[in-house]
């Protein structure tokens, strides 16, 4: 990546660059969790000066991808088991007043659509397709979370799984906590369909989003993430 393109005067638009850059590094595991970043290689790597990195940094600790340490420089942050029980947390109070707030909208189409999603998550599983599934998954959550106006909410949340899912991508995944996910999508669409929207916000705060009931299989996923990373 190259920030400097021909045209480009803007140092927000180059900091949305670096940060673009940033971002995929980690996704991608170039920058791997835990790491400390070499400031002036990354400047040379990427060709720009310090204010814009700077910048671009400060966005990405304000979000929770990188930390910045005093007199220690900047560190990519490392999900331990206590970060990820508070991401749930706050997503299970998200997501349920999302749903709740969004009941008048809710329509019957609606509710099939989710329903077909589903399904589509489930024939995804049988061909261990997760890629597929993961973007039915998001699909499926968007479809109350997109009824909601406010957009610092949605902001959190689509941060929160990117930090949860995406930095870095894990290749593989557990197909019994992901059929379990059908199983309870089902069960929110049961709700839904009965026109107990407050059951169903109830359902994805206490059992979709519930750290406790989904713990084992967290553990698994993350193990190779979490142990040893306890936060300082």
């Amino acid at each position: 990546m190259s920030p400097h393109r021909p045209g480009l005067v803007l140092v927000s638009s180059l900091r949305e660059q670096i940060y673009d850059y940033l971002k995929e590094a980690m996704q991608l595991g170039r920058l791997e969790p835990g790491a400390t970043l070499d400031l002036k290689a990354l400047e040379q790597e990427i060709g720009i000066s310090r204010t814009p990195l700077r910048d671009a940094l400060l966005q990405l600790a304000a979000e929770g991808f990188v930390e910045i340490l005093p007199r220690r420089g900047v560190r990519v942050v490392a999900l331990s088991i206590e970060r990820i029980r508070d991401h749930y947390e706050i997503l299970a109070a998200l997501e349920g007043t999302a749903l709740r707030n969004g009941a008048a909208r809710i329509t019957p189409e609606r509710v099939d659509h989710m329903e077909q999603l589903n399904e589509n998550m489930r024939s995804a599983l049988a061909d261990d397709n997760f890629d597929e599934f993961y973007a039915l998954n998001l699909q499926f959550h968007e479809c109350w979370l997109d009824l909601s106006e406010n957009q610092e909410l949605k902001r959190t949340v689509r941060i929160l799984k990117q930090r949860l899912y995406d930095f870095p991508r894990n290749p593989g995944f557990i197909k019994q906590w992901e059929q379990n996910s059908t199983h309870e999508h089902a069960q929110i669409v049961a709700h839904l369909r009965a026109g107990d929207v407050n059951a169903a916000a109830d359902y994805v705060r206490d059992v979709h989003w519930s750290f406790a009931v989904q713990e084992k299989f967290i553990r698994r996923y993350y193990a190779a993430q979490v142990n040893g990373n306890r936060d300082e």
